[in-house]
């Protein structure tokens, strides 16, 4: 998974200076690392001008120079030195770092990310955070309010003063009453509170779990590094994959199975197999021309491929996708049809990435010519009795299944699609052999 260009899932694990975060984070990735994951990292370097290289070296004489990038290569590392204005956005770099499991970023608070929240009881800025944390939720505040408006907490975090209502402390005369060390201890604070994209808290302080179960979010012991690593692994980590690849069988526009005819000089399935292979915990085909087939086991001899027979003697959209989710082991089934002749593997990641963050059942392209389900990701515990109950009530139609309202659906708009890749055509498709003509005379071998 390392070396594919696909997009990566990041957690951000954020704190106050000395509240331990590193220490957390270096177990953390040991951790992941020793369940097999693969795991990028990004640190935030709070002071400008930091080096990575050192004079005598002939890469900083390079620099020195005037290079605005330099590249250190040697066998099994490379470390690249690039000369920035400003800072580059913790987004752009998550986007940049490709093919991970899962990357830890320490720092970036507000960089959108899923947050965890680290607090020290030793640490006397995490106690101020605390005391105002505890308040605003027992105010009933939500997650991402200025906790610094709520609550009196006295300077260092020792216990707080008489609450007070938030409309007091936002009075001109009430902020006038505070010393200028208070109104820029509060500033501090409000500039390292929890925020809206706060998932866990990680402490030993009290009032901070306490605050944690109130807000509805987990609170794991700073010693609890297996612990953490299960919340990460099953909330952010790439989720495992099921791809099927509709194969189905004789088409009549094509005047032959689509599966076998020939693109770029191989059977168009071999394409669609090398294509999206990469990304699939588990490869299953289903089609109805398993003899015809059987030459793949002989092509891809380590992979965890199965051909799968039709689970209904009926066609159509619904029968396909119940075959194709009842054949799946894993709990995300990526569904997409043969004649997809650009299957795109980054696009079942940034898929599976959203359905994670998002708790949708599916996770549908949508555009002009409106949505795309077989490119699609679904959830198979949720939509492998929703599909049975569209069949029970004899419909057959993917739409059906899309527009149910106990279903949360996820429209993935083009904008999201061409991000997750950038070349487009994801959704180009040939039904006759004149079009599939075209588009092979049109291929560049991309």
């Amino acid at each position: 998974m390392a070396k594919l260009n696909v997009p990566s899932p990041a957690v951000a694990i954020v704190g106050r200076h000395n509240s331990g975060k590193t220490t957390i984070i270096e177990k953390l990735i040991a951790e992941l690392v020793s369940r097999g994951l693969d795991v990028g990292s990004v640190k935030h370097h709070s002071h400008a001008g930091f080096e990575v290289d050192y004079p005598g070296k002939d890469s900083f004489r390079h620099r020195a120079a005037g290079a605005s990038e330099t590249v250190i290569a040697a066998p099994g590392k490379m470390a690249c030195i690039k000369t920035l204005e400003g800072e580059m956005e913790c987004s752009e770099i998550v986007r940049n770092m490709r093919g991970h499991d899962i990357i830890v970023v320490e720092g970036y608070r507000k960089s959108g990310l899923p947050t965890i929240e680290v607090m020290r009881a030793g640490n006397e800025a995490d106690l101020a955070v605390a005391a105002a944390f505890i308040e605003g939720a027992r105010q009933g505040c939500s997650l991402g309010s200025d906790f610094t408006q709520i609550s009196r907490a006295k300077a260092g975090g020792r216990k707080h003063a008489n609450l007070v209502e938030p409309e007091e402390l936002a009075a001109p005369a009430q902020i006038e009453e505070l010393s200028p060390e208070e109104v820029e201890r509060r500033e501090r604070i409000k500039e390292k509170m929890p925020t809206a994209d706060t998932v866990a808290i990680v402490t030993d302080i009290p009032e901070a779990r306490e605050a944690a179960l109130l807000f509805n979010i987990p609170a794991l012991d700073l010693d609890d590094t297996e612990g953490l690593a299960d919340f990460v692994q099953a909330r952010f980590a790439r989720p495992r994959i099921s791809v099927v690849i509709q194969a189905g069988g004789e088409s009549r526009r094509m005047g032959r199975s689509k599966a076998t005819v020939p693109f770029a000089g191989r059977p168009l399935i071999m394409r669609l197999v090398d294509r999206l292979s990469p990304v699939a915990d588990e490869l299953i085909i289903t089609t109805n021309e398993q003899e015809n087939l059987q030459f793949l086991y002989d092509e891809y001899p380590n992979l965890n491929l199965k051909l799968v027979p039709d689970a209904f003697k009926f066609r159509g959209a619904l029968p396909g996708l119940y075959t194709a989710m009842q054949a799946s082991q894993n709990p995300y089934v990526a569904v997409v049809a043969c004649d997809m002749i650009f299957a795109s593997a980054s696009l079942v990641v940034a898929q599976s990435i959203t359905m994670s963050r998002t708790g949708a059942d599916v996770v549908v392209p949508v555009n002009n010519h409106g949505f795309e389900p077989f490119h699609a990701l679904y959830r198979r515990e949720t939509c492998v009795p929703a599909i049975r109950r569209k069949l029970d009530e004899g419909d057959k139609r993917a739409q059906s299944l899309l527009s149910d309202p106990k279903l949360n659906v996820f429209e993935f708009s083009q904008d999201r699609v061409l991000e997750a890749e950038p070349r487009g055509g994801c959704f180009i498709n040939a039904n006759t052999p004149e079009e599939l003509r075209r588009i092979e005379e049109s291929y560049l071998g991309e």
